[in-house]
Protein backbone atom coordinates (compact mmCIF):
# COMPACT_ATOMS: atom_id res chain seq x y z
CA UNK A 1 0.00 0.00 0.00
CA UNK A 2 1.18 3.51 -0.84
CA UNK A 3 0.57 5.27 2.46
CA UNK A 4 1.08 8.67 0.80
CA UNK A 5 -2.34 8.21 -0.79
CA UNK A 6 -4.10 7.18 2.41
CA UNK A 7 -6.36 9.46 4.41
CA UNK A 8 -5.09 11.36 7.44
CA UNK A 9 -7.18 9.49 10.03
CA UNK A 10 -6.37 6.14 8.41
CA UNK A 11 -2.69 6.99 8.75
CA UNK A 12 -3.21 7.98 12.39
CA UNK A 13 -4.84 4.65 13.18
CA UNK A 14 -2.00 2.79 11.49
CA UNK A 15 0.56 4.76 13.49
CA UNK A 16 -1.27 3.89 16.72
CA UNK A 17 -1.35 0.22 15.74
CA UNK A 18 2.36 0.16 14.93
CA UNK A 19 1.64 -0.62 11.28
CA UNK A 20 3.12 2.55 9.81
CA UNK A 21 6.60 4.02 10.14
CA UNK A 22 5.75 7.71 10.27
CA UNK A 23 9.40 8.80 10.06
CA UNK A 24 9.80 6.86 6.84
CA UNK A 25 6.50 8.22 5.50
CA UNK A 26 7.48 11.80 6.31
CA UNK A 27 10.70 11.32 4.40
CA UNK A 28 8.74 9.93 1.45
CA UNK A 29 6.49 12.98 1.49
CA UNK A 30 9.47 15.33 1.59
CA UNK A 31 11.21 13.55 -1.28
CA UNK A 32 8.07 13.67 -3.43
CA UNK A 33 7.32 17.28 -2.49
CA UNK A 34 10.82 18.37 -3.43
CA UNK A 35 10.01 17.21 -6.97
CA UNK A 36 6.85 19.36 -7.07
CA UNK A 37 7.94 23.03 -7.09
CA UNK A 38 4.62 23.92 -8.69
CA UNK A 39 2.85 22.80 -5.49
CA UNK A 40 5.20 23.68 -2.63
CA UNK A 41 6.56 27.21 -2.39
CA UNK A 42 9.01 25.96 0.22
CA UNK A 43 9.44 22.93 2.45
CA UNK A 44 10.05 22.94 6.19
CA UNK A 45 12.11 19.79 5.94
CA UNK A 46 14.08 19.90 9.19
CA UNK A 47 11.01 20.85 11.18
CA UNK A 48 9.09 17.97 9.59
CA UNK A 49 11.84 15.47 10.41
CA UNK A 50 12.11 16.66 14.00
CA UNK A 51 8.33 16.58 14.50
CA UNK A 52 8.09 13.13 12.94
CA UNK A 53 10.81 11.76 15.21
CA UNK A 54 9.09 13.21 18.29
CA UNK A 55 5.77 11.70 17.20
CA UNK A 56 7.48 8.37 16.62
CA UNK A 57 8.82 8.37 20.17
CA UNK A 58 5.40 9.26 21.59
CA UNK A 59 3.76 6.46 19.62
CA UNK A 60 6.37 4.00 20.85
CA UNK A 61 5.73 5.02 24.45
CA UNK A 62 1.94 4.99 24.11
CA UNK A 63 1.72 8.75 24.58
CA UNK A 64 0.11 9.90 21.33
CA UNK A 65 -1.56 13.30 21.64
CA UNK A 66 -4.50 12.58 19.37
CA UNK A 67 -5.77 11.01 16.18
CA UNK A 68 -3.42 13.01 13.91
CA UNK A 69 -0.26 12.77 16.01
CA UNK A 70 2.50 12.07 13.49
CA UNK A 71 0.34 12.80 10.43
CA UNK A 72 1.90 15.16 7.86
CA UNK A 73 0.00 18.27 6.71
CA UNK A 74 0.70 21.01 4.18
CA UNK A 75 0.01 24.68 4.91
CA UNK A 76 -1.11 27.36 2.47
CA UNK A 77 1.54 30.07 2.16
CA UNK A 78 -0.44 32.61 4.18
CA UNK A 79 -0.06 30.83 7.54
CA UNK A 80 2.84 32.32 9.45
CA UNK A 81 5.72 29.94 10.16
CA UNK A 82 8.37 31.17 12.58
CA UNK A 83 11.65 31.82 10.79
CA UNK A 84 10.33 30.63 7.42
CA UNK A 85 9.08 32.94 4.67
CA UNK A 86 5.33 33.43 4.40
CA UNK A 87 4.63 35.40 1.21
CA UNK A 88 0.94 34.77 0.39
CA UNK A 89 1.74 34.03 -3.24
CA UNK A 90 2.84 37.61 -3.87
CA UNK A 91 6.09 39.29 -4.86
CA UNK A 92 4.92 42.21 -2.71
CA UNK A 93 5.69 40.08 0.35
CA UNK A 94 8.87 38.44 -0.91
CA UNK A 95 11.24 37.81 2.00
CA UNK A 96 8.56 38.31 4.66
CA UNK A 97 9.69 36.13 7.57
CA UNK A 98 7.42 36.03 10.64
CA UNK A 99 8.71 35.61 14.16
CA UNK A 100 5.98 33.22 15.33
CA UNK A 101 3.67 30.51 14.04
CA UNK A 102 0.03 31.26 13.28
CA UNK A 103 -2.31 30.26 16.12
CA UNK A 104 -3.70 27.33 14.12
CA UNK A 105 -0.21 26.02 13.38
CA UNK A 106 0.62 26.26 17.08
CA UNK A 107 -2.49 24.18 17.88
CA UNK A 108 -1.71 21.65 15.16
CA UNK A 109 1.85 21.29 16.44
CA UNK A 110 0.60 20.77 19.99
CA UNK A 111 -1.64 18.04 18.60
CA UNK A 112 1.43 16.30 17.17
CA UNK A 113 0.95 16.89 13.44
CA UNK A 114 3.95 17.22 11.13
CA UNK A 115 4.38 20.46 9.15
CA UNK A 116 5.69 19.59 5.67
CA UNK A 117 5.83 23.07 4.18
CA UNK A 118 4.03 25.94 2.48
CA UNK A 119 1.91 25.51 -0.64
CA UNK A 120 1.48 27.87 -3.59
CA UNK A 121 -1.65 29.98 -3.86
CA UNK A 122 -3.34 32.71 -5.85
CA UNK A 123 -1.74 36.12 -5.37
CA UNK A 124 -2.84 37.46 -1.96
CA UNK A 125 -5.71 34.95 -2.16
CA UNK A 126 -7.81 37.15 -4.48
CA UNK A 127 -8.96 34.78 -7.24
CA UNK A 128 -10.85 31.51 -7.42
CA UNK A 129 -8.98 30.09 -10.42
CA UNK A 130 -5.66 29.17 -8.79
CA UNK A 131 -3.62 30.68 -11.61
CA UNK A 132 -0.57 32.65 -10.49
CA UNK A 133 1.97 33.59 -13.19
CA UNK A 134 3.98 35.56 -10.62
CA UNK A 135 4.94 32.44 -8.65
CA UNK A 136 3.57 29.07 -9.78
CA UNK A 137 0.37 27.42 -10.99
CA UNK A 138 -0.23 23.75 -10.15
CA UNK A 139 -2.06 21.76 -12.80
CA UNK A 140 -5.45 20.21 -12.15
CA UNK A 141 -5.34 16.57 -11.03
CA UNK A 142 -7.33 15.49 -14.11
CA UNK A 143 -5.52 17.63 -16.67
CA UNK A 144 -2.41 19.72 -15.93
CA UNK A 145 -3.46 22.19 -18.62
CA UNK A 146 -6.59 23.03 -16.62
CA UNK A 147 -6.82 25.41 -13.65
CA UNK A 148 -6.46 23.89 -10.18
CA UNK A 149 -8.94 26.19 -8.44
CA UNK A 150 -7.94 28.75 -5.89
CA UNK A 151 -6.88 30.43 -3.98
CA UNK A 152 -5.76 27.30 -2.07
CA UNK A 153 -4.41 25.73 -5.25
CA UNK A 154 -1.24 24.08 -3.97
CA UNK A 155 -3.05 22.97 -0.81
CA UNK A 156 -5.55 20.92 -2.81
CA UNK A 157 -2.95 19.49 -5.18
CA UNK A 158 -0.70 18.49 -2.29
CA UNK A 159 -3.49 16.16 -1.15
CA UNK A 160 -4.67 15.05 -4.58
CA UNK A 161 -1.14 14.12 -5.69
CA UNK A 162 -0.16 12.35 -2.48
CA UNK A 163 2.19 15.06 -1.19
CA UNK A 164 0.41 15.51 2.17
CA UNK A 165 -2.17 13.58 4.15
CA UNK A 166 -4.37 16.68 4.36
CA UNK A 167 -3.98 20.41 3.86
CA UNK A 168 -4.89 23.60 5.67
CA UNK A 169 -6.24 26.41 3.49
CA UNK A 170 -8.27 29.57 3.80
CA UNK A 171 -11.61 30.60 2.35
CA UNK A 172 -12.79 34.18 1.82
CA UNK A 173 -15.03 33.62 -1.21
CA UNK A 174 -14.51 29.96 -2.08
CA UNK A 175 -10.79 29.36 -1.74
CA UNK A 176 -11.09 26.02 0.08
CA UNK A 177 -14.12 24.73 -1.82
CA UNK A 178 -13.27 25.48 -5.46
CA UNK A 179 -9.89 23.66 -5.51
CA UNK A 180 -11.46 20.84 -3.49
CA UNK A 181 -14.29 20.43 -6.01
CA UNK A 182 -12.10 20.73 -9.08
CA UNK A 183 -9.73 18.06 -7.76
CA UNK A 184 -12.38 15.68 -6.37
CA UNK A 185 -11.60 16.33 -2.72
CA UNK A 186 -13.60 17.27 0.37
CA UNK A 187 -13.29 20.83 1.65
CA UNK A 188 -14.80 22.57 4.67
CA UNK A 189 -15.43 26.31 4.85
CA UNK A 190 -15.77 27.12 8.53
CA UNK A 191 -17.95 29.84 10.03
CA UNK A 192 -16.25 33.22 10.16
CA UNK A 193 -14.76 33.73 13.62
CA UNK A 194 -14.81 30.06 14.62
CA UNK A 195 -11.15 29.26 13.88
CA UNK A 196 -8.43 31.75 14.80
CA UNK A 197 -6.96 33.81 11.96
CA UNK A 198 -4.21 35.32 14.14
CA UNK A 199 -1.00 34.92 12.19
CA UNK A 200 -2.84 34.42 8.88
CA UNK A 201 -2.05 36.93 6.12
CA UNK A 202 -5.42 38.68 5.60
CA UNK A 203 -7.45 39.44 2.51
CA UNK A 204 -10.85 40.56 3.86
CA UNK A 205 -10.85 40.22 7.63
CA UNK A 206 -14.65 40.21 7.88
CA UNK A 207 -14.87 37.23 5.52
CA UNK A 208 -11.56 35.34 5.98
CA UNK A 209 -11.89 31.79 7.35
CA UNK A 210 -9.57 28.82 7.89
CA UNK A 211 -10.51 25.32 6.75
CA UNK A 212 -9.24 21.83 5.86
CA UNK A 213 -8.91 20.12 2.49
CA UNK A 214 -8.80 16.34 2.64
CA UNK A 215 -9.66 13.05 1.01
CA UNK A 216 -12.83 12.47 3.01
CA UNK A 217 -15.23 13.98 5.53
CA UNK A 218 -13.72 12.17 8.51
CA UNK A 219 -10.33 13.69 7.77
CA UNK A 220 -11.87 17.18 7.56
CA UNK A 221 -13.54 16.66 10.94
CA UNK A 222 -10.29 15.60 12.58
CA UNK A 223 -8.21 18.38 11.01
CA UNK A 224 -10.75 20.96 12.17
CA UNK A 225 -10.62 19.51 15.69
CA UNK A 226 -6.80 19.60 15.54
CA UNK A 227 -6.84 23.30 14.60
CA UNK A 228 -9.19 24.03 17.48
CA UNK A 229 -7.33 21.91 20.04
CA UNK A 230 -10.27 19.62 20.78
CA UNK A 231 -11.54 16.08 20.19
CA UNK A 232 -13.15 15.36 16.83
CA UNK A 233 -16.93 14.86 16.76
CA UNK A 234 -18.40 11.35 16.75
CA UNK A 235 -19.49 10.67 13.17
CA UNK A 236 -20.61 7.08 13.69
CA UNK A 237 -24.11 5.96 12.69
CA UNK A 238 -24.84 9.19 10.82
CA UNK A 239 -27.82 8.84 8.49
CA UNK A 240 -29.64 10.78 5.80
CA UNK A 241 -32.96 9.18 6.68
CA UNK A 242 -35.49 11.96 7.13
CA UNK A 243 -32.94 14.76 6.65
CA UNK A 244 -34.56 17.75 4.97
CA UNK A 245 -32.43 19.27 2.21
CA UNK A 246 -33.27 22.33 0.13
CA UNK A 247 -32.04 22.67 -3.46
CA UNK A 248 -31.58 26.43 -3.85
CA UNK A 249 -33.09 27.34 -7.21
CA UNK A 250 -32.38 30.48 -9.21
CA UNK A 251 -29.01 32.22 -9.08
CA UNK A 252 -26.83 29.13 -8.39
CA UNK A 253 -27.96 27.63 -11.72
CA UNK A 254 -27.78 30.69 -13.95
CA UNK A 255 -25.12 30.05 -16.58
CA UNK A 256 -24.16 26.79 -14.90
CA UNK A 257 -22.65 24.44 -17.45
CA UNK A 258 -23.73 20.95 -18.37
CA UNK A 259 -21.32 18.76 -16.41
CA UNK A 260 -21.67 20.57 -13.06
CA UNK A 261 -25.46 20.28 -13.42
CA UNK A 262 -25.16 16.59 -14.27
CA UNK A 263 -22.95 15.96 -11.26
CA UNK A 264 -25.27 17.90 -8.99
CA UNK A 265 -28.43 16.14 -10.20
CA UNK A 266 -26.73 12.74 -9.89
CA UNK A 267 -25.74 13.58 -6.32
CA UNK A 268 -29.20 14.85 -5.33
CA UNK A 269 -30.79 11.69 -6.72
CA UNK A 270 -28.47 9.54 -4.60
CA UNK A 271 -29.13 11.60 -1.47
CA UNK A 272 -32.86 11.10 -2.01
CA UNK A 273 -32.37 7.37 -2.51
CA UNK A 274 -30.55 7.27 0.83
CA UNK A 275 -33.57 8.70 2.62
CA UNK A 276 -33.15 12.47 2.42
CA UNK A 277 -36.26 14.56 1.82
CA UNK A 278 -35.46 16.95 -1.03
CA UNK A 279 -37.30 20.20 -1.71
CA UNK A 280 -36.51 22.87 -4.31
CA UNK A 281 -37.24 26.59 -4.26
CA UNK A 282 -35.63 29.97 -4.53
CA UNK A 283 -35.11 32.47 -1.72
CA UNK A 284 -35.84 36.16 -2.37
CA UNK A 285 -32.95 37.57 -0.32
CA UNK A 286 -30.24 35.68 -2.22
CA UNK A 287 -29.84 37.95 -5.22
CA UNK A 288 -29.84 41.33 -3.40
CA UNK A 289 -27.41 39.96 -0.81
CA UNK A 290 -25.07 38.68 -3.50
CA UNK A 291 -25.32 42.02 -5.32
CA UNK A 292 -23.57 43.57 -2.32
CA UNK A 293 -20.35 41.67 -3.09
CA UNK A 294 -18.88 44.52 -5.11
CA UNK A 295 -19.15 47.03 -2.26
CA UNK A 296 -17.95 44.62 0.44
CA UNK A 297 -15.06 42.43 -0.77
CA UNK A 298 -12.86 44.58 -3.03
CA UNK A 299 -12.94 47.75 -0.87
CA UNK A 300 -11.84 45.79 2.19
CA UNK A 301 -9.14 43.96 0.24
CA UNK A 302 -7.82 47.18 -1.27
CA UNK A 303 -7.95 48.91 2.09
CA UNK A 304 -5.86 46.09 3.54
CA UNK A 305 -3.16 46.21 0.86
CA UNK A 306 -3.30 49.63 -0.86
CA UNK A 307 0.02 50.91 0.53
CA UNK A 308 1.98 47.81 -0.51
CA UNK A 309 0.20 47.63 -3.87
CA UNK A 310 0.69 51.28 -4.85
CA UNK A 311 4.31 51.24 -3.72
CA UNK A 312 5.12 48.51 -6.28
CA UNK A 313 2.18 47.72 -8.59
CA UNK A 314 4.53 46.26 -11.19
CA UNK A 315 5.11 43.29 -8.88
CA UNK A 316 1.51 42.12 -9.32
CA UNK A 317 -0.22 40.21 -12.09
CA UNK A 318 -2.24 42.95 -13.87
CA UNK A 319 -5.63 41.22 -13.62
CA UNK A 320 -5.26 40.66 -9.88
CA UNK A 321 -4.02 44.24 -9.49
CA UNK A 322 -7.14 45.47 -11.27
CA UNK A 323 -9.33 43.35 -9.03
CA UNK A 324 -7.85 44.98 -5.94
CA UNK A 325 -8.11 48.46 -7.44
CA UNK A 326 -11.79 47.91 -8.23
CA UNK A 327 -12.38 48.60 -4.55
CA UNK A 328 -10.53 51.91 -4.62
CA UNK A 329 -13.45 54.17 -5.49
CA UNK A 330 -16.23 52.59 -3.44
CA UNK A 331 -17.60 55.15 -0.98
CA UNK A 332 -17.23 54.45 2.72
CA UNK A 333 -20.94 55.23 3.06
CA UNK A 334 -21.80 52.52 0.52
CA UNK A 335 -19.56 50.02 2.32
CA UNK A 336 -21.19 50.78 5.67
CA UNK A 337 -24.68 50.67 4.20
CA UNK A 338 -23.82 47.40 2.47
CA UNK A 339 -22.92 45.72 5.75
CA UNK A 340 -26.07 47.06 7.39
CA UNK A 341 -28.17 45.59 4.58
CA UNK A 342 -26.29 42.29 4.63
CA UNK A 343 -26.95 41.78 8.32
CA UNK A 344 -30.69 42.02 7.58
CA UNK A 345 -30.42 39.61 4.64
CA UNK A 346 -28.50 37.13 6.79
CA UNK A 347 -31.29 37.12 9.37
CA UNK A 348 -33.88 36.62 6.63
CA UNK A 349 -31.92 33.73 5.14
CA UNK A 350 -31.53 31.89 8.45
CA UNK A 351 -35.24 32.27 9.16
CA UNK A 352 -36.13 30.97 5.69
CA UNK A 353 -33.96 27.83 5.96
CA UNK A 354 -34.57 27.05 9.64
CA UNK A 355 -36.61 23.93 8.81
CA UNK A 356 -33.85 22.39 6.65
CA UNK A 357 -30.77 20.44 7.66
CA UNK A 358 -28.75 21.88 4.78
CA UNK A 359 -29.10 23.87 1.57
CA UNK A 360 -27.67 22.35 -1.63
CA UNK A 361 -25.95 24.06 -4.58
CA UNK A 362 -23.38 23.01 -7.21
CA UNK A 363 -20.04 23.97 -5.69
CA UNK A 364 -18.87 25.64 -8.89
CA UNK A 365 -21.01 26.36 -11.95
CA UNK A 366 -18.10 25.72 -14.31
CA UNK A 367 -15.43 23.10 -14.89
CA UNK A 368 -11.73 23.97 -14.56
CA UNK A 369 -10.87 26.36 -17.42
CA UNK A 370 -7.82 26.21 -19.66
CA UNK A 371 -4.77 27.84 -18.01
CA UNK A 372 -3.17 29.11 -21.22
CA UNK A 373 -6.39 30.76 -22.34
CA UNK A 374 -6.89 32.35 -18.90
CA UNK A 375 -3.48 33.97 -19.20
CA UNK A 376 -3.97 35.20 -22.77
CA UNK A 377 -7.62 36.24 -22.80
CA UNK A 378 -8.54 38.97 -20.30
CA UNK A 379 -12.30 38.69 -20.84
CA UNK A 380 -12.16 34.91 -20.38
CA UNK A 381 -10.20 35.27 -17.12
CA UNK A 382 -12.66 37.77 -15.71
CA UNK A 383 -15.77 35.83 -16.75
CA UNK A 384 -14.50 32.47 -15.51
CA UNK A 385 -13.22 33.89 -12.22
CA UNK A 386 -16.55 35.55 -11.40
CA UNK A 387 -18.48 32.40 -12.31
CA UNK A 388 -16.12 30.13 -10.39
CA UNK A 389 -16.64 32.14 -7.20
CA UNK A 390 -20.36 32.82 -7.51
CA UNK A 391 -21.87 29.79 -5.78
CA UNK A 392 -19.19 29.46 -3.13
CA UNK A 393 -19.53 33.14 -2.26
CA UNK A 394 -23.07 32.39 -1.04
CA UNK A 395 -21.56 30.72 2.02
CA UNK A 396 -19.37 33.73 2.77
CA UNK A 397 -22.07 36.32 2.16
CA UNK A 398 -24.50 34.56 4.49
CA UNK A 399 -21.83 33.66 7.08
CA UNK A 400 -22.38 29.89 6.89
CA UNK A 401 -20.33 26.75 7.32
CA UNK A 402 -20.19 24.80 4.05
CA UNK A 403 -18.94 21.35 3.05
CA UNK A 404 -18.16 20.40 -0.56
CA UNK A 405 -18.18 16.75 -1.62
CA UNK A 406 -17.25 15.06 -4.92
CA UNK A 407 -20.29 14.03 -6.96
CA UNK A 408 -18.68 11.21 -8.93
CA UNK A 409 -18.47 13.45 -12.01
CA UNK A 410 -14.88 14.66 -12.35
CA UNK A 411 -14.22 18.19 -11.06
CA UNK A 412 -17.87 18.69 -10.09
CA UNK A 413 -18.79 19.11 -6.43
CA UNK A 414 -21.96 19.49 -4.43
CA UNK A 415 -22.05 21.91 -1.50
CA UNK A 416 -24.00 21.37 1.70
CA UNK A 417 -24.54 24.74 3.35
CA UNK A 418 -25.17 24.56 7.09
CA UNK A 419 -25.99 27.14 9.73
CA UNK A 420 -23.31 29.27 11.43
CA UNK A 421 -21.19 27.47 14.04
CA UNK A 422 -22.85 24.10 13.34
CA UNK A 423 -19.80 22.46 11.76
CA UNK A 424 -20.10 19.24 13.79
CA UNK A 425 -23.72 18.80 12.74
CA UNK A 426 -22.80 19.51 9.13
CA UNK A 427 -19.95 17.00 9.26
CA UNK A 428 -22.31 14.27 10.51
CA UNK A 429 -24.64 15.06 7.63
CA UNK A 430 -21.66 15.16 5.30
CA UNK A 431 -20.32 11.73 6.19
CA UNK A 432 -23.76 10.22 5.57
CA UNK A 433 -23.95 12.07 2.24
CA UNK A 434 -20.43 10.92 1.34
CA UNK A 435 -21.48 7.32 1.85
CA UNK A 436 -24.55 7.80 -0.36
CA UNK A 437 -22.47 9.42 -3.13
CA UNK A 438 -19.65 6.88 -3.11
Amino acid sequence: MDWRLAGAVEQGRAIAAGELDLVELTEAYLEAAAEAPDIYARLTAQRARDEAMSAHERAKDGLRRGSLDGVALSWKDLFDTAGVATESGSRLLKGRIPDADADVLVQATLGGSVCLGKTHMTELAFSGLGVNPMTATPGNIHDPKRAPGGSSSGAALSVARGLAAAAVGSDTGGSVRIPSAWNDLVGLKTTHGRVSTRGVVPLCRRFDTVGPIARNVEDCAHVLALLEGRTAPDLREASLDGMRLLVLEGLPFEGTREKPVQGFERAVERLARAGAVIESRGLPMVRPAMDLSGVLFAPEAYGEWKHEIEAAPEKMYPLILERFRSGRDVLASDYAAGWHALEAYRAQYLEAVAEYDAVLVPTAPIEPPDIERLLSDRAYFETENLLALRNTRLGNIFGLCVLTLPTGVASCGISLMGRPMEEDRLLRLGIAAESALA
